[in-house]
């Protein structure tokens, strides 16, 4: 059965899509000046070679991208999903782990974003509700800046009864809310964990809130009433790649 295919715009999110050799990339549109951009980024191979390139000028690819008002700068990709990994054969080996997990969270933005953050921190993976993860999202993958390709994913039918099963393995939930008992940083972060983050508007559901271990906080300027979800989850991921390195 062949996978429904999607376009994704940007610089990097095209490049990254090409670098990976799990994802097909089925078609690439590019202007002059963006194919001479991407074989100076890979002077030791040339990742068009497999691929049909079209060439457009910068107009004829501003119609794939007016709709979401979305900067292209040039390059365009037509795609396919990549294999979903699988979450309990993932965490069959694994002793030390981290996860963020995501409920109602559903702008694009705010999700590609805080991909980027993961997977520029090592984080092991996403949680999402399949329901709720804008897979076909060219701002999601414009925002995640070619992270796509560097963080596992793992889209779920139910975020509760995942929660439940993880706990059931050995890991911790901290579910991130201003209300929380203790600040985050007083926590060890040791072992299996999984950051559980709420929507920015409504903070996280009250029965899934049922399945975290402990509530913590980021401590910040009383004044300020949030930070955006993104920048939240990024302190948070800085903050236990700094602890591990440590360890390391």
């Amino acid at each position: 059965m062949n996978k429904s295919s999607f376009f994704i715009a940007g610089q990097h999110a095209v490049i990254e899509a090409l670098r990976n050799p799990e994802r097909k990339v089925l078609r690439v549109f590019l202007t002059e000046d963006a194919k001479k951009n991407i074989h100076r980024k890979n002077p030791k191979k040339n990742v068009l070679e497999d691929v049909k390139v079209y060439f457009k000028s910068k107009k004829e690819l501003d119609k794939y991208t007016s709709k979401e008002q979305l900067m292209h700068g040039g390059y365009v990709a037509e795609i396919e999903h990549l294999d979903q990994p699988d979450l309990k054969e993932y965490i069959k080996e694994k002793k030390n782990c981290t996860f963020v997990c995501l409920d109602e969270v559903t702008d694009p933005r705010n999700i590609g974003s805080l991909i980027r953050s993961a997977a520029s921190f090592k984080i092991d993976g996403l949680i999402i509700k399949e329901r709720q993860f804008p897979k076909d999202s060219k701002l999601m993958y414009k925002s995640a800046s070619g992270c796509m390709e560097h963080l596992n994913i793992f889209q779920v039918s139910n975020i509760n009864s995942t929660l439940k099963n993880l706990r059931e393995k050995n890991f911790w939930v901290y579910g991130f809310d201003a209300r929380g008992e203790k600040d985050f940083t007083e926590v060890k972060w040791e072992g299996k964990n999984v950051l559980l983050f709420g929507s920015e508007g409504f903070g996280m559901r009250e029965h899934t809130g049922k399945y975290a271990d402990f509530f913590v906080k980021i401590d910040m300027n009383k004044e300020i009433e949030s930070l955006n979800i993104s920048n939240s989850a990024a302190i948070v991921f800085h903050h236990l790649s700094y602890l591990k390195k440590r360890v390391d």
